[in-house]
């Protein structure tokens, strides 16, 4: 019996849709079929999430996730995801609160890293993932250093996320600046960029850097497909 995926999702609705996509898409790649894990996604009000985070209640934003979680669980998930780098800031208050184990973004996009034997990562995502420290703490337990863009860059990074990519929008002159930003990340000593934001690998891919990229939203679907179906 496959193991039920259970989804906080809508954080933002882009992304969400690129875990389903991933997860079915890739297991009919894989076997042949459509026998794949059932998912089930809890689409969270992103509005409420953008609001308290700029206020800095993080409280509010771990009791939503909670009840999120508790809500999947009596729906029959097994295991769950965050669908999102950005939450992953009160990752460990959430998995402390819930019974059902949660798979981590960050944790996963690490071990792909120490597979290939990199240890300075550049991190691009949200100005919270990147400035809070959280996501730098958590790859330093697998021995990662990280870099981060200025806070000029930050303020532009953040501010295309909110309010291009969660909308479905994908500018040339948003991409060129990424583009730019990266490979200033890449001048000052990164072997490997992550794309901490998991609307950002729906503007930037693999194709357009010789360095490796981490695109973080299909790593954490691609570790909830194998965990559902060992």
């Amino acid at each position: 019996m496959k193991k039920k995926i259970g989804i906080a999702g809508g954080l933002s609705p882009e992304s969400t849709v690129s875990y389903y996509l991933y997860i079915t898409r890739t297991y009919a790649e894989m076997f042949g079929n459509y026998d794949y894990p059932e998912i089930i996604i809890y689409s969270v009000n992103l509005e409420n999430y953008h609001k308290w985070r700029s206020i800095n209640r993080w409280d509010l934003i771990i009791e939503d996730l909670v009840s999120c979680f508790n809500n999947l669980k009596k729906a029959g998930a097994d295991f769950g995801l965050i669908a999102t780098n950005t939450m992953h800031k009160v990752y460990d208050q959430v998995a402390e609160l819930i019974d059902m184990p949660l798979i981590n973004i960050i944790d996963e996009t690490a071990k792909k890293a120490r597979d290939l034997n990199i240890s300075t990562l550049g991190l691009i995502g949200t100005k919270y993932t990147m400035g809070d420290g959280f996501y730098q703490n958590r790859l330093s337990g697998f021995k990662i250093k990280t870099l981060v863009p200025d806070l000029e860059q930050q303020e532009t990074v953040h501010r295309i996320i909110v309010e291009e990519l969660v909308r479905g929008c994908f500018l040339k002159e948003s991409k060129k600046r990424y583009i730019d930003i990266i490979e200033g990340l890449i001048s000052r000593g990164a072997d490997g960029i992550i794309l901490g934001c998991t609307e950002i690998p729906l503007l930037i891919k693999q194709e357009d850097f010789k360095i490796k990229l981490f695109d973080t939203a299909e790593i954490h679907a691609d570790a909830a497909l194998q965990a559902a179906i060992k």
